[in-house]
């Protein structure tokens, strides 16, 4: 008897036996009695299906001065969290030792040619990687290729015979409260299985650009990482990525339709090319969408335009609020950059816009997404003699410290012990909004406006820290 059919049957006496105690009146539960669904008697069979196709995978990289150990895991094992050097790494008068660290993660076979999918965290800057399967049989695996953006890696090993790939299901036809099963190696411990269900769909965790995770109850701990989520037949409808340290049993999936595309490039490309706009974009507040006299409040707003790229040539201009792209709705940020990406390279993108109250549709050709020039695009990080270390503040640290969607200003991201920025009380994670009662938006405009004030001058800063409002400093440069 199959696990779906022990579902069936334990309804079926349950109804029986309450019919009975209701008199035999089967009107009473008729309607119910097509939907109840109770837990599966055992998970041992889906576990023993899907065990061979799941495998553990230990690294070893070269670090210095600490890594980025498990950087989709909010918190480190013993629950200490720290976005700043999880991001930037350590500051100037941290000591730098290189030394080995050795990972472990999980991975799952998706083809009898020895190609596996895992997470990037659990590869990256590995020196080696060894894949062990099922049955003990240990290999030497090579990096096919990565996705950092979206934390997925293919990973391939040689000369195994008798593979069992795991069949890849849809995600996009996942119920929230459906009964799922995480397999991997937590701590090392090989083949460990957990169950629970389907919390949510769509999450945003502040990851990366492309979040759109499945969030489960089914605990998923370091070392789950890369490994398989699975419904109650055996198919993968996820890949275990992140938990919150502090969520006490919160994980979060990559869903698998997602990955099947970029699996796909990796396989065939090493490599994950992704279409661009050029635009710099926010999301439609109601107070934006009143002041361009919108009825919707649905819309990305167009803060800036990239010289050059498609949306320039295009004529996209400042102030744009993009509604549609091809005829799809566009509700986010997000939606937008998940939908330009999706469609690739030299692609024909309708971008429906309202400006100056009205509708425009634009026709553009989307442009391969250089995440190189993009990263040359971004504003340095700035120091000063106050004692800050300063940059951007971009979505996903704005995320991680709890400022809002379209928050502008210059991020603290270090503060030196004894300096002058410490004495006045500012605080590493502080926002600066305003230099001398000059608003600042990027690191330029705040360089700017402090070149301005001489030496011995006074400066007041106007910063916004976390949830808890303005702070107002003042200190002499």
């Amino acid at each position: 008897m199959t696990i779906k059919n022990r579902i069936t049957g334990y309804t079926a006496i349950a109804v029986f036996s309450i019919l009975l105690l209701a008199g035999g009146d089967a009107s009473v539960l008729a309607a119910k009695s097509t939907t109840t669904r109770l837990i599966p008697e055992s998970f041992s069979e889906l576990a023993e299906l899907a065990r061979p196709g799941v495998v553990n995978i230990r690294t070893v990289k070269t670090m210095k001065g600490g890594g980025r150990v498990f950087r989709h895991f909010f918190g480190d094992p013993f629950g200490r969290r720290d976005p700043f050097r999880e991001f930037f790494g350590p500051f100037e008068d941290e000591p730098s030792q290189e030394f080995k660290q050795r990972s472990l993660g999980s991975g799952f076979i998706i083809d009898r040619e020895g190609y596996i999918v895992t997470n990037n965290h659990v590869i990256e800057d590995a020196d080696e990687i060894q894949v062990r399967l099922y049955d003990g049989k240990e290999f030497e695996a090579e990096v096919v290729g990565r996705d950092p953006k979206t934390d997925l890696a293919l990973i391939k090993i040689k000369d195994a015979s008798d593979l069992k790939p795991m069949k890849m299901g849809d995600s996009d036809a996942l119920q929230v409260g459906t009964w799922v099963v995480a397999i991997g190696s937590p701590f090392g411990l090989e083949q460990t299985v957990t169950a629970g269900i389907v919390s949510a769909k769509g999450r945003i965790i502040g990851s990366g650009p492309y979040d759109d995770f499945i969030q489960t109850d089914a605990s998923i701990n370091p070392g789950n990482s890369g490994g398989p989520l699975i419904d109650l037949q055996g198919n993968v409808i996820g890949i275990n990525t992140a938990i919150v340290a502090s969520g006490q049993g919160i994980g979060f999936a990559i869903p698998i339709n997602m990955a099947k595309d970029i699996v796909r490039q990796l396989k065939t490309k090493g490599e994950v090319t992704r279409g661009w706009l050029g635009v710099g974009i926010q999301d439609l507040t109601p107070e934006l969408a009143e002041y361009y006299k919108l009825d919707r409040k649905e819309g990305v707003l167009v803060t800036h335009v990239f010289e050059g790229d498609p949306a320039d040539r295009g004529g996209i201009k400042v102030n744009d609020v993009i509604i549609a792209v091809n005829g799809e709705t566009v509700g986010s940020s997000r939606d937008l950059s998940r939908t330009i990406a999706g469609l690739g390279v030299g692609k024909q993108a309708a971008i429906t816009v309202v400006r100056d109250g009205k509708e425009k549709t634009i026709n553009i050709e989307t442009a391969k997404r250089e995440e190189q020039e993009m990263v040359a695009r971004q504003e340095p990080e700035s120091s000063d003699k106050l004692g800050l270390r300063v940059r951007n503040l971009d979505a996903e640290m704005a995320s991680r410290l709890g400022y809002g969607e379209g928050e502008k200003g210059v991020l603290i991201i270090d503060v030196q012990s004894g300096s002058k920025a410490e004495k006045a009380g500012i605080q590493q994670g502080d926002l600066i909004k305003e230099v001398n009662r000059q608003p600042v938006s990027n690191v330029s405009e705040f360089s700017k406006y402090m070149d301005q004030i001489k030496k011995g001058g006074m400066v007041r800063l106007l910063m916004k820290r976390g949830q808890s409002g303005f702070v107002a400093v003042k200190l002499t440069k």
